[in-house]
């Protein structure tokens, strides 16, 4: 079956990197994929020379290119005039889907699966899908590569970092950070330096001067392939935006996760609905809280240290994940139905 996905770069690469990550799936369950972008300058550094998916420009608004048995709106780009007139044009037109961001909230169960009509404009008379990845049965679950736990039995932590120059000493806590610019750092060194801590950053994120135990060394642009084995090799991972959020649980290690800051509050919700999800002692919740701006810097060292009970709940919650539904099987399997309907 082919599929043509559709994605635009908003800020800070985390729907370019989602939707290469879902290409590069949909190939390995032997797809074809046609990945059209506004800006496939990201995608260079972070397939790191793997090839496997060579994206297509953004077709420009008269441009009427072969699509495939199904169309994937990322995040409501919204497809272009001709893009839409071509699926109108069709005998059978191809499946539709609006693949929105992720949520734990609520309208996130109300809402996966919903048709949508469009009632205007060139693809007056079509129906477009709703599918809204999330954390319960009622959602399509999380992005999950089928070979992701084979490839974590294998990695060998000391191994990979040593080959990438980096070396922690004994007894010293191993942690990457990933992060936006609001992000407080000098109540983040100043938790961390509670013990010998090797602080791997990732990104140009400016450090205040370091504290006392606490090493930093950074890193520069690694693949996806290799972000993910810094964060296997770690002991606590901080992230940011909502691919490194998804890598991060399926690490399974403690972590906390920076949304991105919006002005009207709205993260703040969505932080909450996540919080509740997850079996974190309220002092660990009020961390969370103050890395995303929404607490007292204080609580930080809280959500830092949480020792073997947080390693226990991480792994939990892989484990909980893993049970759930996978995005790509949903997405395959509303193909083969709709494959199946169209005759």
């Amino acid at each position: 079956m082919r599929w043509s996905l559709f994605c635009r770069v908003i800020d800070n690469f985390g729907d370019a990197g989602f939707c290469l990550r879902l290409a590069r799936e949909l190939q390995a369950r032997d797809q074809q994929v046609d990945l059209y972008i506004d800006d496939a300058g990201p995608l260079a550094w972070m397939q790191a020379g793997d090839d496997a998916v060579q994206p297509l420009p953004w077709p420009n608004d008269n441009a009427q290119p072969l699509l495939g048995d199904v169309v994937i709106e990322a995040f409501g780009c919204e497809l272009p005039t001709g893009v839409q007139a071509a699926m109108a044009a069709q005998a059978r037109p191809p499946l539709w889907i609006n693949l929105e961001y992720l949520s734990a909230e609520a309208y996130v169960e109300r809402s996966h699966g919903l048709p949508s009509p469009v009632l205007s404009g060139a693809a007056r008379g079509l129906v477009k899908r709703f599918c809204y990845p999330g954390f319960s049965a009622a959602t399509a679950g999380l992005l999950r590569e089928k070979q992701l736990e084979a490839a974590q039995r294998r990695h060998q932590a000391d191994d990979w970092l040593a080959a990438h120059g980096i070396a922690s000493r004994p007894g010293e806590r191993r942690v990457s950070l990933f992060c936006y610019a609001s992000a407080p750092l000098p109540a983040l060194l100043d938790a961390l330096r509670q013990q010998p801590t090797l602080l791997l950053v990732c990104g140009d994120i400016a450090l205040p001067a370091p504290l006392a135990g606490v090493r930093v060394q950074h890193l520069p642009r690694l693949s996806q392939h290799d972000y993910d084995r810094l964060l296997w090799s770690c002991d606590l991972n901080l992230v940011r935006g909502e691919d490194s959020f998804v890598r991060a649980q399926w690490a399974g290690k403690p972590m906390l996760w920076q949304l991105y800051p919006q002005q009207d509050g709205a993260h703040r919700a969505k932080l909450e609905a996540y919080l509740q999800r997850r079996a974190f002692p309220e002092s660990v919740r009020a961390g969370w809280r103050c890395w995303n701006g929404l607490g007292d810097p204080a609580a930080l060292a809280a959500a830092l240290d949480g020792g073997a009970d947080a390693a226990a709940e991480a792994l939990a919650w892989r484990e909980q994940l893993r049970t759930g539904p996978e995005l790509v099987a949903v997405l395959m399997n509303w193909a083969a139905e709709s494959a199946t309907a169209r005759g």
